[in-house]
């Protein structure tokens, strides 16, 4: 049994300060995951309403569907959906779409250079180009290599299928590339 699911097993059981501790290992992560979508002046208020949905679910949590990590980040990936779409500041479409049979046949490859890395490391250029990637590329870029989830458990959170998630992550390291790579005259 993980942390998480001993957690889980001592807050069902009247602990209530499992729940404070499980509260205080995600919170961070939630917080900068929503920070990436809405922006700092709303981050606070919508996290705080993902920890009261995780709250009155914890109980009904099924432990052997899925971690309590890939739990909490669908939630979490929900709440910010929910948030845009009140706000009319996305698409429904954007976070949100089916992805066509060709892109369920692109294979995970690393592509990245050294030097292509190095360049990466620049927390600034990353945050701007990450800005310029559409929301469902943002979305597995974070979740992969912020949050450090495998392709499996970002596909559960955000509901597609393994592939789409590849896909989209190869899309995604592919726009970054050009975006970052010596231009050729």
């Amino acid at each position: 049994m993980d942390k998480d699911s001993e957690l889980i097993s001592l807050y069902v059981s009247g602990d209530d300060t499992a729940l404070k501790e499980l509260i205080d290992k995600y919170t961070p992560q939630i917080y900068n995951f929503v920070r990436r979508f809405v922006g700092n002046n709303e981050a606070d208020d919508i996290t705080q309403e993902i920890f009261v949905k995780v709250w009155k679910s914890l109980e009904k949590f099924n432990q052997n569907k899925s971690s309590f990590k890939t739990w909490i980040f669908t939630i979490a990936r929900n709440t910010v959906i929910d948030f845009l779409r009140r706000k009319n500041s996305i698409p429904f479409s954007s976070l949100d779409n089916e992805e066509n049979n060709f892109s369920e046949t692109i294979k995970d490859e690393a592509i990245l250079p050294d030097e292509i890395l190095q360049k990466l490391q620049d927390v600034d250029l990353l945050n701007s180009l990450l800005e310029k990637l559409p929301e469902q590329f943002q979305t597995v870029l974070i979740l992969h290599y912020q949050e450090e989830m495998t392709f499996d458990e970002i596909s559960q959170v955000l509901e597609r299928p393994l592939n789409t998630i590849k896909s989209h992550h190869l899309r995604a390291i592919l726009q970054i590339r050009k975006m970052i790579a010596p231009k050729s005259n």
